[in-house]
């Protein structure tokens, strides 16, 4: 990368964010040969990623191939049709499915990314045409922070109401061990160990330094960048795109000295995260949220659209028709000590035997266990006509929740006291009592309870069904039978959790091809510029059929980008030899 002046610098290829997609853009581009700068409007690196899961929907992904998964593109392919209805993209579907595994093959063999297969990860529709109840999704393999060394200090840490006192969990059989400790002495010894580091490294370093999910697929992707020498300026936002004879060259960045423009011979690559902290276009969008602030997300305040608005301000299209503007979430509001609330999505719980959820009228309105994006569809239908936004209250007896908590409220042995004080949670010592503390029917929640509790001593759930799919039992308890996502309410004190509207990213934003560039209002492609991650349009058309939709699909497009932006869809054009480092 080159300086020209005080006010310029020049390089082949600029990425705007630094969040899954446009780090895979970044890495891929600068393997590729290309010299490459990111900016990140924020002050850590990391984007939303940072605060995720960290799973990657990759259909056919060398993980699954390696563990004699049995599928195929076209399978996935059905099932995507299925899934998007109208929305079908042929071209950019067939991309994303062509590209995945070479993008997870491409960067495993050449950075430090890592990644594990969810073999029984189930998609969530794994009975409709082509699903498959397990083996498409992947996660980072957690990662030692202090590899980083004093990098590590820009890493964006992972959401404090997604840890344990501090401590990040991974999933599967990791969870399970902490859900376990107070009934097995080998789950207690495993936590046990995993504390043991955690308060070596916060008393040597201060935070965690064992990175699990999306913190640890963050932090792979900001350690690959280091050792490529990528540079990555934070605290950098792009406030405009230079156009240059009808190319996208470039764009100015805001730093602290002042204004630099970049300018970038191939162009520049957005990924700045979508607009899950817009106001302004929530309150267009988000039919829940006319205001805008009826709706809340764990995102970086800074992502605010930044990357629609670049592009549209040189003739780009949005799409905005999708069923669903962005991927909805339940989430629960989590009160500070400063005042300010905490934002807890809640994935797991609403499965785990004894736990339902109700609305003010005091009755159930689907199947807790389905997906979360299902769930929001179903509440938001749930609350058609009730005053305020749109909420439920997640249910659980004392028996439950000492096993698996609920929400933000850990299990045994971390005590309850703290979520009670705080008002997080509610407790009644009969279901009228806590009706009364929710604001809920309380004869309505007393017929609910008990009618669910008849069918939920036999392991059922006639109403809605739970335990029905692959997609429930897996986040059930396998130790309970015959039903791991059935159990009843019966043991007093019983508590509740309100919970409202959330995301885990958008899905409208920019209209894109199967090469990821980024397209005007009559179809055709700005030269110069690209797009991944939540600034273009999902692929998904406004549904969620899988763990990492989002990001899987983000990595592949930054990838593609870079490929693009380096030549190689150019007929006759052979793959430059690999930058040395």
């Amino acid at each position: 990368m080159a300086r020209a002046d005080e006010g310029e610098t020049i390089c082949d290829l600029l990425v705007v964010g630094s969040g899954a997609g446009g780090m895979a853009a970044a890495l891929t581009a600068r393997l590729l040969g290309l010299e490459v700068l990111v900016v990140e409007k924020e002050p850590l690196v990391g984007g939303t990623t940072a605060r995720s899961g960290g799973w990657l929907w990759i259909p056919c992904s060398p993980q699954a191939r390696a563990a004699g998964i049995l599928d195929t593109k076209e399978a996935a392919r059905t099932y995507l049709r299925h899934e998007t209805g109208n929305h079908f993209d042929p071209e950019r579907v067939d991309a994303f499915l062509e590209h995945g595994p070479a993008m997870v093959a491409f960067l495993e063999a050449r950075t430090s990314l890592r990644f594990l297969l969810g073999p029984h990860f189930s998609d969530y529709h794994p009975d409709a045409p082509g699903g498959l109840a397990g083996g498409r999704s992947i996660v980072a393999e957690p990662f030692d922070g202090r590899t980083l060394g004093a990098a590590i200090a820009r890493l964006r840490p992972p959401l404090p109401e997604l840890t344990v006192l501090g401590m990040m969990i991974g999933s599967g059989k990791e969870l399970l061990h902490f859900f376990n400790v107070a009934r097995s002495p080998v789950s207690a010894l495993y936590v046990l160990r995993l504390f043991a580091r955690y308060a070596r490294d916060r008393l040597l370093w201060g935070r965690a330094m064992r990175l699990t999910n999306g913190n640890a697929l963050a932090g792979r992707l900001f350690k690959s960048a280091l050792d490529l020498g990528i540079p990555i300026w934070t605290e950098a936002p792009a406030s405009e795109l230079v156009v240059e004879e009808g190319r996208v060259a470039g764009a100015l960045i805001l730093r602290r000295d002042g204004t630099v423009q970049v300018r970038a011979r191939r162009g520049v690559v957005l990924a700045t995260g979508g607009f899950p902290q817009d106001r302004v276009r929530r309150a267009r969008l988000f039919p829940h949220a006319p205001s805008g602030a009826e709706h809340w997300s764990p995102a970086p305040p800074g992502n605010t659209g930044d990357g629609i608005r670049l592009a549209t301000a040189v003739g780009a299209a949005v799409v905005e028709d999708l069923p669903a503007a962005a991927a909805w979430v339940p989430v629960s509001l989590v009160p500070h000590e400063d005042g300010t609330e905490g934002v807890f999505p809640h994935f797991v719980d609403r499965a785990k035997p004894g736990v339902i959820a109700v609305t003010d009228r005091g009755t159930r309105f689907c199947n807790e266990a389905d997906s979360y994006h299902d769930f929001c569809k179903a509440m938001l239908e749930a609350c058609r006509g009730l005053p305020g936004e749109p909420h439920a209250w997640l249910l659980a007896d004392h028996r439950t929740i000492r096993r698996y908590g609920l929400g933000w409220a850990k299990p045994f042995p971390v005590p309850l006291r703290p979520a009670l004080r705080n008002f997080y949670l509610r407790r009644g010592r009969t279901l009228a009592e806590l009706a009364r503390a929710c604001g809920i029917d309380g004869s309505a929640l007393e017929r609910t309870v008990a009618a669910y509790n008849e069918a939920a001593r036999r392991g059922e759930d006639p109403a809605f069904g739970r335990g029905r799919t692959a997609y429930n039992r897996y986040l059930g308890d396998p130790e309970v039978r015959p039903n791991p996502c059935v159990g009843p309410i019966e043991v007093p004190p019983f508590y509740a959790v309100r919970l409202v509207m959330g995301d885990l990213g958008t899905f409208a934003g920019l209209r894109c091809d199967g090469r990821a560039r980024v397209l005007d209002r009559e179809g055709r492609p700005i030269p110069g510029l690209w797009a991944c991650g939540n600034d273009m349009a999902s692929i998904m058309g406004g549904n969620y059929p899988g763990g990492g939709i989002t990001l899987g699909p983000a990595m592949t497009f930054g990838y593609v980008a870079a490929r693009d932006a380096a030549g190689l869809f150019e007929r006759g054009r052979a793959e430059p030899a690999l930058a040395a480092d």
